[in-house]
């Protein structure tokens, strides 16, 4: 098995690679966590025929996004992947960006025979996930340590596949970027996310600030480029 290490990764980001493999056009398209819909709102708005049910676990996030009324073609709904509201064969694509490790690991196969099930013969499954490596993961993992989630998220997904109901159509292995305007936008995107609740004492607090502090550039810019895998499965 070769290697691939960061350094030989060509730079990409979930929007290009979603437009790049899905279908948009006159389709149907899950979003199994869509978080604040940043995704959701750049593919709505660049393709207008393509309808969106983007569904939220959290509670706080979804009222939020109840309120978000310049988005006729995206429907928000409560839910998670275990139990997913849509009809059978019903959807043209699922994607979710960054979200399947978040989904209880005893309840991820179950998530995934969801998927099958909502997904058209052939309809695809875009799943993009974290790879634990990387500046940006040695920050996160001061206070939140994803290491097994991913790893448990990783093998479900291979057991999805192993089970006949879906095959592989495509693995991308690239780096995403993110960009903060210092440690307070870190703060109040990662630290402050309504979806979870970190345990950080004054003293965690303090090491996690000076772990940030050494990426930020003069112009007062964070940037990390992450490593990144995707796997896109058809429905068989």
């Amino acid at each position: 098995m070769q290697l691939i290490k960061p350094g030989d990764l060509p730079i990409s980001s979930d929007r290009e690679l979603i437009a790049a493999h899905l279908p948009l056009h006159d389709s149907t398209l899950l979003e199994l966590g869509c978080g604040s819909a940043f995704a959701t709102r750049k593919i709505s708005e660049a393709y207008p025929t393509v309808r969106i049910i983007a569904t939220e676990v959290d509670r706080i996030q979804h009222d939020k996004n109840l309120q978000i009324s310049d988005l006729p073609n995206v429907s928000f709904r409560y839910g998670g992947a275990e139990a997913i509201d849509a009809p059978d064969a019903s959807i043209d694509a699922v994607i979710m960006l960054k979200s399947l490790h978040h989904v209880p690991v005893e309840l991820m196969d179950q998530g995934f025979a969801e998927i099958a099930r909502v997904l058209k013969p052939g309809g695809l499954a875009y799943i993009s996930e974290p790879v634990y490596a990387g500046e940006f993961n040695q920050i996160l993992r001061l206070f939140n340590d994803e290491q097994r989630v991913r790893e448990a998220a990783f093998a479900a997904m291979q057991r999805a596949i192993d089970s006949g109901s879906f095959e592989l159509a495509e693995e991308i292995h690239c780096l995403s970027v993110s960009r903060f305007e210092g440690f307070e936008e870190f703060e109040r995107r990662v630290l402050g996310a309504t979806h979870s609740n970190f345990e950080v004492d004054a003293a965690l607090y303090a090491q996690i600030k000076a772990a940030f502090a050494p990426h930020i550039g003069e112009d007062g810019i964070a940037e990390f480029h992450n490593p990144l895998r995707v796997d896109i499965l058809r429905r068989v």
